[in-house]
């Protein structure tokens, strides 16, 4: 079940919001440093991130799942939201290039259903980047950010998920090591925190950052075939033949009660 979006607009303008927010851009900007030219699609609640490609791809446009709502953006300009429902695009084939996937995949109740979508509105080679909540990490065990909603992921689910989805994926990456409290010690130390824990203890991230690449095709399933010996002949079964009467017994006809002595 999606979180309201009223719940996902006052995280990232509150304290903690505001000091997760430049951490995950950044790694976003990291993944795809140069995205000129192309059409960015962000889905879930990913306005956050994908502002920082305006005025370098040639589109920049935000949906938003139904259950959730959505809000105007950006603001002071044309809105670029639309309201939608997650497995049904209102967009042609191969009509984007790049999808940023931001507390959506967690949250959804069919993430099979929603990545096929995404893969039909991908153009050939198209990329997506997901941002999932870890499964070891504490941000998946608090219910302080968004991020301790919905269903956390571990790479080798992340993995599976995709591949069945016709997706390969080709690069990761970890983020969010900082306490998820809003405290002031841990705010100011945010930087630091991330530097020490990418180091120390990557495993227990927030954050799983996937990067997947669209197949084109699908590898077909082999299935064997029975070899048989013999060819396969009708079987005749016998009929049943009436029983003859035997000499000086009298088999009673039907609607003929037996003579008993």
């Amino acid at each position: 079940m999606f979180l309201d979006v009223v719940d996902l607009r006052d995280f990232y303008s509150g304290e903690l919001g505001r000091v997760v927010q430049p951490i995950l851009a950044g790694h976003v900007r990291k993944i795809w440093p140069q995205v000129s030219g192309d059409r960015v699609l962000g889905i879930g609640f990913a306005t956050p991130y994908i502002g920082q490609f305006s005025g370098e791809a040639e589109r920049v446009i935000a949906f938003m799942p139904s259950t959730q709502g959505a809000v105007n953006w950006p603001t002071g300009g044309p809105n670029a939201v639309s309201l939608v429902v997650e497995d049904m695009l209102p967009l042609p084939d191969a009509s984007v290039d790049r999808v940023v996937l931001v507390h959506a995949l967690e949250m959804v109740n069919d993430p099979e259903g929603m990545l096929k979508e995404i893969w039909r509105v991908l153009s050939p080679g198209g990329r997506m980047l997901a941002i999932v909540p870890n499964r070891r990490g504490l941000w998946a065990r608090v219910d302080t950010s968004p991020f301790g909603y919905g269903r956390p992921y571990s790479r080798r689910q992340l993995t599976n998920l995709l591949r069945q989805t016709m997706f390969s994926p080709n690069g990761w990456d970890e983020a969010l090591y900082m306490m998820p409290v809003p405290r002031q010690r841990f705010l100011k130390s945010g930087a630091r925190w991330e530097k020490v824990g990418a180091r120390l203890w990557p495993a227990f991230a927030g954050v799983i950052m996937v990067e997947a690449t669209k197949h084109l095709y699908q590898g077909i399933p082999n299935i064997r075939r029975l070899k048989v010996a013999e060819p396969i002949r009708p079987v005749l079964l016998p009929a049943p033949l009436p029983t003859p009467h035997r000499e000086g017994i009298n088999v009673p006809t039907a609607g003929t009660p037996p003579a008993w002595r």
